[in-house]
């Protein structure tokens, strides 16, 4: 208890601005929510024939996993707060839009006959009797998709948006559970308090003597109306504060260079460690959008403009990207190779390494190793039907990972539980996993006292870390390459399992530990 009081107390602010910002994302995807869901509701009760198809497509897009939404939007809406709210309303309209529809074709025939009767135009019918005798259904619907909403905003964050998602994913990633909990904790209570003020909002808005969406007889208190009001223009005070931050047309300033990072720990120092030297070396302001989810969307944000720079590695980009079988003789090559093409295919410029080679290789706990005597990758294949492989995602599904290991090895393992991050420590410290993928430069390795087992079949290419910049960018801003070159060569395989280590076990701040080893060697003040 006392270490999560103490986390609390060091992320204090950030968690503060992490909450607003989840706030904001959340309220403009439930607004925009609402409108879409009521409008294409009520369109579909004079329009039947569409009703099937309209909820039928609703239901589709439940369907879909929300990592896979977000994988198919950033290459058209860029990455950030777009495609997450873009995401987060496409899971949302469901239920707005089959409680509308349900709502307003359940009504009593003989309420709408007599308000025709007494001569009231379609649109009085829609506005007067329709939808305030609909609105406590209408609004259940809306609590349900505002709760869903808060907690897949989490998920935001593996786009670069932000909210507390950042704080989760952190947590993941150095295995700390009072950093997920920091992150999980506020989510569920703002999932609560916006029921509440959904309640609220729905008592403010339902006639008089109607039942609400809990099945309460809504008697208004004219005392508490006042206090209604301040709620609902609160909700919308944030909201168009919101709008202007949500970025949905670009609108980063003319000098303003854009830094990215894949979404683990090593990335996030090396992204910090180029934002400040940019920062004490021009005159340049940047801004960072660390943490984005693997290769496919740091590359896709770099070569669509939404970022001007993030680290890569070669193995990756040859293998990964590229998709090349073709190893090369030395690592030289291979970075010539990658080099040629990235400028050629996409316009994007490779800098020279920065010193440290953060291959794939595989790794076993101490008690595996020794029941086993296992020394090489080639040892696995005499008890492969016994083991179980907790790699991560990227890798089970790369030739350059799990794809390739099998078929070089003739490895074929009892299972394999794709996981994400530095879950896959905790797994196999629990015994739920026998092997798992660890890069060269991993500092939980050490700290899970894990073996490292000998590629001796030299499977593993060379994944050098290498700045990648955009070319207008470096047209543009010159004088970058040269502070980004400050690096070449400057960082050893040994220096970066050290600020692995400092982050992921000690427990220090990726931009603290950046800060200080530029400081250390004497880069910056």
């Amino acid at each position: 208890m006392q270490e999560f009081i103490n986390t609390l107390i060091m992320k204090k602010e950030e968690l503060f601005l992490l909450c607003i910002e989840h706030i904001q994302l959340t309220a403009v995807a439930i607004i925009m929510s609402v409108l879409i869901g009521v409008c294409l509701g009520i369109f579909i009760t004079k329009n039947k024939k569409m009703a099937s198809i309209v909820i039928g497509v609703a239901n589709l897009m439940q369907s879909i996993p929300s990592l896979a939404i977000l994988g198919f939007l950033i290459p058209i809406v860029g990455i950030g707060a777009k495609p997450a709210i873009i995401m987060v309303i496409l899971y949302s309209i469901l239920p707005i839009v089959k409680n509308t529809y349900t709502a307003l074709m359940n009504i009593n025939p003989d309420t709408i006959e007599a308000a025709k009767g007494i001569g009231m135009t379609p649109r009085q019918i829609l506005i007067k009797i329709k939808i305030p005798l609909a609105m406590p259904v209408i609004m259940a619907g809306v609590r349900i998709a505002s709760v869903t909403a808060v907690g897949l905003m989490t998920i935001a964050a593996f786009v670069g948006a932000g909210g507390l998602g950042y704080l989760v994913f952190s947590g993941i990633q150095t295995v700390n559970n009072h950093l997920i909990l920091l992150g999980a904790i506020p989510a569920a209570i703002l999932a609560l308090l916006m029921d509440y003020v959904i309640g609220v909002i729905e008592k403010s808005v339902t006639p008089n003597g109607i039942k609400g969406s809990n099945g309460e007889l809504i008697i208004k208190n004219s005392k508490k109306t006042p206090k209604t009001v301040i709620v609902i223009l609160i909700i919308i005070g944030l909201s168009v504060g919101i709008l202007g931050k949500v970025n949905f047309v670009k609108t980063t300033g003319k000098d303003t260079i854009v830094i990215g990072s894949k979404n683990f720990t090593e990335q996030l120092i090396v992204g910090s460690m180029l934002a400040y030297l940019i920062e004490e070396e021009t005159d340049l302001n940047v801004e960072t959008k660390l943490n984005l989810g693997g290769t496919q969307v740091a590359f896709g944000a770099l070569k669509k403009g939404d970022i001007d720079l993030y680290v890569d590695y070669t193995g990756t980009m040859l293998l990964n990207v590229l998709g090349e079988e073709n190893i090369y003789n030395t690592p030289e090559e291979m970075y010539t190779r990658v080099k040629e093409q990235y400028r050629e295919k996409f316009g994007i410029e490779t800098l020279p390494t920065l010193g440290f080679n953060n291959t794939y290789t595989l790794a076993v706990r101490p008690d595996t190793k020794e029941k086993y005597n296992l020394k090489t990758i080639s040892d696995l294949k005499a008890i492969e039907k016994e083991l179980i492989a907790g790699t991560t995602i990227e890798f089970a599904n790369r030739i350059d990972g799990l794809i390739g290991v099998q078929e070089v090895y003739d490895l074929n393992f009892k299972e394999v539980k794709a996981v994400d991050g530095a879950l896959r420590y905790s797994a196999i410290d629990s015994g739920e996993s026998d092997v798992i993928d660890v890069f060269k430069t991993d500092g939980l390795v050490e700290e899970f006292d894990l073996v490292v087992l000998e590629d001796d079949k030299n499977f593993f290419a060379p994944y050098y870390a290498v700045p990648l910049v955009r070319e207008d960018t470096l047209i543009k801003y010159p004088e970058l390459e040269k502070v980004l070159e400050t690096l070449t060569g400057q960082i050893t395989d040994q220096d970066m399992m050290q600020l692995n280590y400092r982050v992921d076990v000690q427990g220090k701040a990726p931009e603290k530990v950046a800060h200080d080893f530029l400081v250390e060697r004497g880069y910056i003040k």
